[in-house]
């Protein structure tokens, strides 16, 4: 216990580094040499728990966001979880933005896909409940995908373009399509699948 308490303060600190150093120049500018001199450790150090500063990128996002918002109930507080993300991006938006200069939009998109992920799976068992319909597993894995895509696209554009548009109002607009348009699908899949009861699924031709 005491050792897994250590390799995450190791890697917190190698996190904490990392930010220190982007938010004065681009992430793809970053080296390892940099960290090591930032954390005052050896190189074989990082290379025990990261393969490279891209893989120190992708869990910095994963603990500061994700293990955050997997502590959330996801049907209950989704837009606690939305607030929090927006409000981590307030925080974080010299850091964001010269992420999003080195990698590009859809780099940045794939952190944030794993935070909403969750949320919108358990908005769609949520939608299931209301309706008294379970989904085919196929369909489920559809708009899981189809609304994660969309509402981690309009996030990192957010990242860019914070003056178009409150948080509030971002908050606001996701959650009206999540009320709304979540348990329309699931009633017209429904009723889809009820008038064409004796067809196939196309997969299975």
């Amino acid at each position: 216990m005491k050792y897994e308490v250590t390799s995450l303060n190791t890697k917190k600190l190698f996190a904490q580094a990392l930010k220190s150093i982007v938010i004065q120049k681009s992430f793809s500018k970053v080296t390892v040499s940099e960290l090591i001199r930032e954390c005052k450790v050896n190189r074989k150090t990082f290379y025990y728990h990261f393969t490279d500063v891209y893989d120190l990128l992708k869990w910095t996002l994963e603990q500061e966001a994700i293990d955050v918002v997997k502590k959330f109930d996801l049907i209950v507080d989704y837009e606690e979880v939305i607030l929090f993300v927006i409000d981590y991006i307030e925080k974080n938006n010299k850091f964001l933005n010269n992420i999003y200069d080195s990698l590009g939009r859809d780099q940045l998109k794939r952190f944030f896909y794993t935070d909403f992920v969750g949320i919108i799976e358990s908005l769609i068992k949520r939608a299931e409940k209301e309706t008294n319909i379970i989904l085919p597993h196929h369909f489920k894995s559809f708009l899981a995908a189809f609304y994660t895509e969309a509402t981690a696209g309009i996030i990192v554009e957010w990242i860019t373009h914070q003056e178009q548009q409150s948080k509030e109002e971002l908050i606001t607009y996701i959650s009206v399509i999540f009320r709304s348009a979540l348990p329309a699908a699931v009633k017209q899949f429904s009723e889809n699948s009820k008038g064409n009861a004796g067809l196939p699924h196309p997969n299975s031709l």
